[in-house]
């Protein structure tokens, strides 16, 4: 497309006049224009309320404030940049694109969003180059995360309208996440893990099932099964930090290679020496987010795509099969 040829975005203008209808009458501003403007963010409608670029019957107003119904709304606005970080050619897979979204397969080993000792070689950074337009929006479009070393099909937006419709899908659950993790152990049938999940109370870095956490689900089933391991799909009904690496270690069901929550390697018994060195050899989380389908943003049709499993993943899986 040619906006990806370009090396900045271009602002857009956002205009809108209306009527504010009588059924919203006593509720706060915000939360009267996030129903009669879905396609924008209740984030976005108040950051236009306070810099004054949306006004109520000609006059500046608050977030807060309550409406009664019948108030004329002005919106003169304009996107302005919201990632500063620059542009890289760096090679990305597509697993779907259009004019409103695309789905990036992931490789293991790239990071999502630029941090602290990491300001380039992200994703972030890739697509700004493949679209400088996603500066204009949050997280450069970016929908949910996947950990550095797990690889897969991960969802961006294209637009405002779009990346509100698809935040407000995924907070409802209504983006079907599944994903392939090979485990040390053998269940004896699939499952699902309803534990909640918050920060370790000790380990900033991990995360760990706790009482008071944030409510997580994830729905397990067998997919191969090997001597000592098998392979897993898990279908995430809420996406926390870490949920599967954590419910599955909680399960007794580490994942092969997980750094933070795979313990100790247990070899099978009798393994050839080219699987020993396989499994010693892999060094990240086996951990592939193989499925994603969402209605489409804007056009609401179903979009659904799968994500190759990588070489190395299906190099130890070729192994463990014998």
């Amino acid at each position: 497309m040619s906006s990806a040829q370009q090396s900045e975005p271009t602002p857009r203008a956002i205009e809108a006049d209306l009527r504010l209808p009588a059924e919203v009458a006593g509720q706060r501003l915000d939360g009267a224009l996030a129903s009669v403007l879905p396609q924008h963010s209740r984030a976005r409608l108040q950051r236009w309320i306070s810099d004054g670029a949306l006004t109520v019957d000609g006059k500046q107003a608050r977030p807060r404030d309550r409406v009664h119904g019948g108030e004329v709304i002005c919106l003169r606005a304009t996107e302005a940049a919201q990632v500063a970080d620059a542009p890289e050619a760096i090679p990305l897979q597509l697993l779907h694109q259009d004019a409103d979204c695309l789905v990036v397969n992931k490789p293991a080993g790239l990071v999502v969003h630029p941090g602290a000792g990491n300001r380039s070689g992200t994703l972030v950074n890739a697509l700004l180059a493949l679209d400088p337009q996603l500066a204009l929006l949050p997280r450069a479009g970016i929908v949910h995360r996947l950990d550095k070393d797990t690889s897969g099909a991960l969802l961006v937006a294209r637009s405002a309208e779009a990346h509100t419709a698809l935040v407000s899908a995924l907070a409802r659950r209504e983006i079907e996440r599944e994903y392939l993790a090979l485990v040390q152990g053998e269940p004896v049938s699939g499952f699902t893990v309803d534990q909640p999940l918050d920060r370790h109370p000790t380990d900033r870095l991990r995360r760990a099932v706790r009482e008071d956490g944030r409510p997580a689900v994830t729905h397990v089933r067998i997919e191969h099964r090997f001597s000592g391991y098998t392979l897993l799909r898990c279908k995430l009904e809420t996406g926390r930090t870490h949920q599967i690496r954590v419910h599955l270690a909680h399960m007794r069901l580490p994942i092969v290679g997980d750094p933070l929550y795979g313990g100790r390697l247990r070899l099978p018994a009798g393994a050839e020496p080219a699987l020993v060195d396989a499994l010693r050899g892999f060094r990240r989380q086996a951990l592939h987010a193989e499925k994603l389908a969402f209605a489409h943003p804007i056009e609401g049709h179903r979009v659904a795509v799968q994500a190759a499993i990588p070489d190395d993943f299906r190099d130890l899986l070729r192994l463990l099969a014998g």
